[in-house]
């Protein structure tokens, strides 16, 4: 049995920043509630309610909510309109889809004088003949019923042989509480047979195990025979399963809950299988280095690169409403990976991007995740290193001829520049006269010998302290 607690109420009331004293409006719909409580003393200012698709199966504790406007207890067990005269402000009721049958306890909403619209489609009260003319006499303040307007007219006919009207609502009601009275009977038969029948059960098995403790056999014999008993358990619950689906029986508040009973039976079964056997790891990255790609959440994607701009975009369509938090991207060089609420996503890139210079972003509209990565200038590519012969010493300028004498086991490193060197020219970093002598070019080799002859005309005197002609 599912309780409203104070912490289910703050986590639905994030856009109230968890405040649950001054809340207007609140959803519980989808829990497994099988009873209304604390609402009224915990949010005295609600203004909407929701609580659909529970297995409330009745109203209650609602009397305090003064300022309460919409009410929808849609899909539940409800079975008697009640305590609804403390709502003063009610203007929406909506008991869609419930058991109520009691068609006379909708008079208890008259004292409710701000009441509008009222829905009870799905109700077996809808079935009874005068259902719709006894509501509108009976209700004047309602403008609308189960969706369709009351007219002018509508309601002064209603008023016409009101007295037989109610004559018959109340005798088909009486037929009705009869049928449920003998439903109630034969649920209360069924369950005390069901009973029988597990005592029986569980004295056959203590007895089983008693004469297997006794039994002494070989192993072998003992894990075949474990085998086959599971092998049977799973023959008689896969039985079962069919039996309970096609077995017929009438849509009742107790029918309902066996069904959800059933469900969450199967369901924590499931979950303690998958305790026991914990799921395998996925293989991201293979061992000899291979990337792999995976989409475990699911999720539609477009790969794409724009020449233009010389950049690869990557738009995956995240959820709309999922919160930026549950998001993590991981950009590498050759592929991305991205953890979608722990979910892993992850495709190799159709050419090498810049990880340090990518933007990821979220669409406001959409909600999609849009990855934005430039290409590298230069591809990054795997060279061999070649052996040196031996006797020949390294250049004092070359720091891979250094790397790969302090680790020779070294066979292989990455090469960027898309030019192919792989030493530093320091001679052409500053272009200096060819006249002077620099300091790359004073400690490099000797300086060049004078010319064997020259042409200079008649009395031309070399001084050396007047400067060159450039």
């Amino acid at each position: 049995m599912v309780h409203i607690t104070e912490e289910m109420v703050r986590r639905r009331a994030e856009h109230n920043d968890c405040e649950i004293f001054s809340l207007e409006e609140v959803s519980l719909h989808q829990q497994d509630i099988e009873r209304i409580e604390h609402l009224d003393r915990w949010c005295r200012d609600l203004k909407i309610l929701y609580l659909q698709n529970n297995l409330v199966s009745r109203m209650e504790n609602l009397s305090r909510l003064k300022k309460l406007e919409y009410l929808n207890l849609a899909l539940n067990n409800i079975e008697v309109i009640e305590n609804l005269e403390g709502c003063e402000s009610l203007q929406k009721l909506d008991l869609t889809v419930n058991f109520i049958g009691c068609l006379s306890s909708a008079e208890s909403l008259r004292h409710n004088v701000h009441l509008r619209e009222l829905f009870l489609v799905g109700n077996p009260c809808t079935e009874f003949q005068g259902y719709r003319q006894f509501l509108v006499s009976s209700l004047p303040q309602l403008k609308s019923l189960d969706g369709t307007e009351i007219s002018r007219s509508e309601r002064i006919r209603s008023s016409q042989g009101l007295k037989e009207v109610k004559r018959r609502v109340l005798e088909q009601e009486k037929e009705f509480l009869r049928r449920r009275a003998e439903e109630k009977e034969e649920v209360q038969r069924k369950a005390a047979g069901e009973e029988k029948g597990n005592k029986e059960r569980r004295g056959e098995v203590e007895e089983n195990e008693e004469s297997q403790e006794n039994e002494e056999n070989e192993e072998v014999e003992e894990n075949s025979k474990q085998r086959v008993s599971e092998e049977e358990q799973q023959e008689q619950q896969e039985q079962e399963e069919q039996e309970f689906w096609n077995t017929p029986c009438s849509f009742t508040p107790e029918s309902r809950l066996e069904t959800h009973r059933h469900l969450e039976k199967k369901r924590r079964a499931k979950e303690k299988g998958a305790e026991q056997q914990p799921k395998a790891s996925r293989t991201l990255i293979t061992a000899d280095g291979r990337v792999m790609n995976v989409n475990e959440p699911k999720l539609d994607f477009s790969l794409t690169e724009d020449e233009q701009n010389n950049t690869v975009v990557l738009d995956l369509a995240v959820y709309r409403h999922m919160d930026t938090s549950l998001v993590d991207v991981d950009v590498q060089t050759t592929y991305v990976r991205v953890s979608v609420k722990g979910k892993m996503f992850q495709v190799v890139l159709p050419a090498e991007v810049r990880p340090d210079s990518s933007t990821a972003q979220r669409s406001q509209t959409s909600g999609h995740l849009v990855l934005t990565m430039p290409r590298a200038e230069g591809e990054i590519k795997v060279s061999k290193v070649v052996p040196r012969p031996a006797g020949v010493r390294p250049s004092r300028g070359s720091s891979s001829s250094q790397h790969s004498l302090r680790n020779p086991s070294s066979p292989e490193w990455l090469d960027v520049d898309p030019s192919g060197r792989t030493t530093l020219d320091l001679g052409s970093i500053v272009p200096g006269p060819r006249t002077r002598r620099g300091p790359v070019e004073a400690s490099g080799a000797a300086p060049p010998a004078a010319p064997a002859h020259c042409c200079f005309s008649e009395g031309f005197v070399d001084d050396p302290e007047v400067p060159p002609l450039m």
